[in-house]
């Protein structure tokens, strides 16, 4: 029988990467909060790689940590290994990646809310979600009905979640967990428009049956950059990772069996991601291709298991026995864990506003995987996001909108409450116009401000914060009037990184703008430098160099917020303005963009389009005069 339970603001349902952000955010924004989740053991899961970064997501969680989330620090305290990628090329593309020690991080994150304020952790299944009057009903498998102000949706792919393995097929969420199948009719009866996609993951191999000597190591780096802003937290590499190749053996075990995988016998409805497919799709899709890298990953300090990153697929157990086994290095391996593919269901992001609150239903959101991204940090980004903006709500006050020129979240967001996604969104730097700008080293320098105004930011923080900043004027300050001096020394030490000797002394700042030099280069040479953190240089130092680059990208910057703060009436007839393509009149009306510059972004709406719209909203407004 039925009961009356707790009552909350805010409720999360979902405890995965996305529901950790937005239940802490929440809470700590003093709302009462319940997170609920199907199991408490696997509370900030990591069912593909247990990996935190990469290139662009990276910057997403550097971006959560300014804002004031939790998963930078969770990242720092359970690192196996640290390396930034990319350091061949410029800094708007350095990435911070770590192999993560799963369990632990796991532990971590579930320690992190059950002692925080205002945070009610709970073991329980929803089945149903309706709305009564001004408040959310949510109703528990064992009848507990719970009621909240807001709720916040999380489900990762439990969402009707169904597990493939060659001619298996059954409900599931992920790693064997039960699916959340009820919630998922509950959903599409109150009217969410969802629709399906797909992911996976590979197989898990025990350590000892790997034979380590035939694969490459790929070791941490010697310097260690740290997710977290914050200075307190200890990070070291622990293992090594390594890498494996497939060859012509893999190739030929993939096509002999091909017919036999679901993606391409018709079985699996979802659409998969893009830039990452399986190892068949990588084979057939990309056939003259001799090899492909398959990293082998450690899963946590206290385990054997290894994860075979570049190896999801979701062919038959015996197949990917004879694809593994195909492989160098990989020969004897055993299975610990079989790879399987999993169908869920998720909303179309079309139908959330840039705070992912719904449109149409007031007081609820999305966040994460349920929103059509794919990945941990986008997943964590966008549940800090909601968590923030339900609790904004509750207490009356303006909601957080992070735009794209602010931030890869604003970036991320954008794209898709204005363009949707037709199979799983993933972050990329090329994603953004403005990756110069939006790098991830500056995350604390462009988002603590938004952190701290909403109030996740600490006054003990902010202050260091600010300090910061004004040791970076200082610097720039002191490059610009301090000159280095002509000597034998440092004309070596120029021709060694490929650039001229001096003529005589030259300006710091000047010096700093030539190709290869850098504060490392100049430090001998430098004997008035301040004592400051290597950061504080960094950034002083990308400053001046890419000075002029920067004033490019902040002039473009500047153009698109003009637009972007030309509002649309969110009762506007679109179908009543003259001059107006039929098919962008169909897209307005559907998405319905805040600004201007939102709908100048969303495709079929051309830039004649954007010029009638806004002709027409100045004439509305005129006449309003």
């Amino acid at each position: 029988m039925k009961y009356n339970s707790e009552n909350y603001d805010i409720a999360v349902i979902g405890a995965g990467h996305a529901g950790i952000e937005a239940g802490l955010a929440a809470a700590r924004l003093g709302c009462r909060t319940a997170v609920f989740t199907i199991n408490l053991d696997w509370v900030g899961n990591m069912p593909c790689n247990p990996s935190i970064g990469g290139t662009s997501k990276g910057h997403l969680v550097r971006e959560i940590d300014a804002l004031g989330g939790e998963m930078g620090k969770a990242a720092d305290h359970n690192t196996i290994q640290s390396r930034m990628l990319n350091l061949g090329k410029g800094p708007a593309v350095h990435s911070l990646r770590a192999q993560i020690d799963r369990r632990a991080y796991s532990d971590y994150m579930k320690g992190v809310l059950e002692r925080q304020q205002n945070l009610y952790l709970r073991q329980g299944e929803i089945t149903s979600l309706y709305r009564d009057g001004g408040e959310w009903v949510l109703e528990t498998r064992l009848e507990a009905v719970h009621r909240a102000k807001a709720v916040i949706i999380a489900t990762g792919t439990f969402l009707g979640g169904r597990v493939y393995i060659g001619d298996i097929s059954y409900e599931s969420g992920p790693d064997g967990m039960f699916p959340a199948t009820e919630l998922a009719e509950s959903l599409k009866k109150l009217g969410v428009p969802t629709r399906r996609f797909k992911t996976g993951t590979p197989p898990r191999v025990n350590r000892r049956s790997v034979d380590i000597q035939a694969l490459e190591p790929q070791y941490g780096d010697e310097n260690i950059v740290h997710f977290s802003f914050l200075e307190n937290i200890e990070v070291e590499n622990k293992e090594p990772c390594y890498i494996a190749f497939t060859g012509e053996e893999t190739k030929q075990v993939i096509l002999d069996n091909l017919h036999r995988s679901p993606l391409y016998s018709g079985k699996i409805d979802g659409v998969g991601p893009r830039y990452c497919p399986s190892i068949e799709d990588k084979i057939v899709r990309f056939a003259d291709k001799e090899r492909h890298q398959i990293f082998v990953e450690p899963c946590g300090l206290k385990t054997d298991e290894m994860y075979l990153q570049g190896l999801s697929s979701s062919l038959p157990e015996d197949v990917q026995l004879k694809v593994v086994h195909s492989i160098p290095g990989l020969e004897k391996a055993e299975f610990l864990r079989t790879a399987y593919a999993i169908e869920y269901d998720c909303v179309d992001p079309l139908a959330l506003r840039q705070t992912l609150e719904f449109k149409d239903f007031p007081g609820l959101y999305g966040a994460g995987q349920f929103n059509g991204s794919s990945g941990y940090e986008e997943a964590a980004a966008q549940g800090l996001i909601a968590g923030i903006n339900a609790a904004l709500k509750i207490k009356g006050e303006s909601p957080l909108i992070l735009d794209r020129t602010t931030s890869y979240i604003g970036t991320l967001i954008d794209d898709l409450t204005t363009k949707g996604c037709s199979d799983p969104y993933r972050m990329m730097t090329s994603r953004s116009e403005y990756r110069l700008i939006l790098r991830q080293d500056n995350a604390d320098r462009r988002l603590t401000e938004f952190g701290y105004k909403a109030g996740l930011i600490s006054e003990e923080r902010y202050a260091r914060f600010k300090d910061k900043l004004e040791k970076i004027e200082k610097e720039k300050e002191r490059a610009a009037s301090v000159s280095i001096k002509k000597t034998p020394e440092l004309d070596a030490a120029l021709v060694s990184r490929g650039t001229v000797p001096l003529e005589k002394g030259l300006k710091m700042a000047e010096l700093l703008k030539r190709p290869g030099v850098d504060y490392k280069l100049l430090e001998p040479f430098d004997p008035g430098r301040p004592d400051y953190p290597y950061e504080i240089f960094e950034q002083v130092e990308i400053d001046i160099k890419y000075e002029g680059y920067l004033r490019r990208q902040q002039a473009q910057i500047n153009e698109l917020k003009r637009l972007e703060v030309q509002e649309i009436p969110e009762d506007i007839n679109y179908n009543e303005i003259t001059g107006l393509r039929l098919e962008a009149a169909e897209k307005l009306s559907k998405i319905r963009p805040e600004t201007i510059g939102k709908a100048s972004r969303i495709s079929g709406v051309s830039p004649a389009d954007v010029s009638i719209l806004i002709v027409y909203l100045e004439r509305i407004r005129n006449e309003l005069q």
